[in-house]
């Protein structure tokens, strides 16, 4: 509970990465590049799975979620950043916290499901081709998905909860681009049991089991592999698993030590840069890494610029 004599804060400061102008103006603009990107990336990932008939299949039903919430929770934490950059103030609302909080955790932990699904997707494909178009059908697809916004949804609710809970009164400086629930719950100067409570059963309960569900998967998936005789056989196999693989390492590998390791490491400002490869590269990475060396997107988007020119 709360003391007494607290003077709630209505608004929060921003560490940033750094306070040197040039420093500033050269982040500002990577940043800003990065953002366009991902913008640019996922809308067009989202369009074109729309549009074209030939991918109109569960991988990239998946991939087009993928990209939405990958859209979203981009937006939920950039644009922010990118103006405190310019800004000689670098503040957030008490309330524009709560909701970046409950946003960002929402569309977080909604990816770390989406990801274990594409990877259960992928298993499913290689070790089970056969039972593939009955097990992955379109009402299982909906659920999958449906089920990884609702888990979003309870992280959302559940960190928003643990805010509320919490008081602030000595500090309001955020040592991050960005509210995050680890380093309120550090700078909180009431109990923040609860707050704890909820964040480490979040973590470990959907964190954990989600990349559980992509651990298994890979290790059957590899094992199938090796018992491919062709070589040729074997470099599709991997090929196909290889860009998804690379992006539930970096996803998971950061948000789990960020929300997993102990409290009074949260300050530390080389988490910043560790922050920014789920929050801000990935999203852009995404659609490159999933798209871009795809034989089936590639032909897709031919195909469509094939047909636009012919309108012309």
């Amino acid at each position: 509970m709360a003391e007494s004599n607290c003077t709630q804060v209505t608004e929060f400061s921003l560490t940033g990465f750094t306070e040197d102008p040039v420093t500033q103006v050269t982040l500002f603009l990577i940043f800003l590049l990065t953002y366009l990107v991902t913008i640019l990336g996922n809308l067009g990932m989202i369009a074109l799975i729309r549009a074209s008939p030939q991918l109109q299949s569960p991988m990239y039903y998946f991939l087009g979620n993928l990209a939405f919430v990958d859209l979203c929770s981009s937006t939920v934490i950039t644009p922010k950043m990118l103006v405190d950059f310019i800004s000689e103030k670098k503040g957030i609302a008490y309330a524009g916290c709560v909701a970046q909080v409950f946003v960002f955790d929402l569309f977080g932990m909604t990816e770390c499901f989406l990801l274990a699904v594409m990877a259960y997707d992928r298993y499913m494909a290689i070790c089970h081709p056969l039972l593939y178009p009955l097990v992955m059908s379109p009402k299982c697809c909906f659920q999958l998905v449906s089920g990884s916004y609702l888990m979003g949804l309870t992280n959302g609710i559940g960190q928003t909860i643990g805010m509320f809970n919490l008081s602030f009164c000595s500090s309001s400086v955020i040592n991050l681009f960005f509210c995050d629930i680890s380093p309120l719950i550090s700078l909180s100067t009431s109990d923040t049991t609860l707050s704890h409570i909820i964040l480490r059963t979040s973590a470990s309960l959907f964190g954990v089991s989600s990349s559980l569900v992509v651990l298994v998967s890979y290790v059957a998936i590899i094992s199938a592999i090796l018992s491919i005789r062709s070589a040729k056989g074997k470099h599709k196999a991997f090929s196909t698993c290889a860009s998804h693989l690379t992006t539930v390492s970096i996803f998971y590998g950061t948000s789990l030590f960020m929300y997993l390791k102990p409290s009074s490491d949260t300050s530390r400002d080389g988490d910043k840069w560790a922050t920014v490869l789920y929050t801000v590269v990935t999203p852009m990475l995404n659609p490159l890494i999933y798209s871009l060396k795809n034989k089936e997107v590639k032909e897709a988007l031919r195909r469509l610029m094939k047909i636009k020119c012919k309108f012309m």
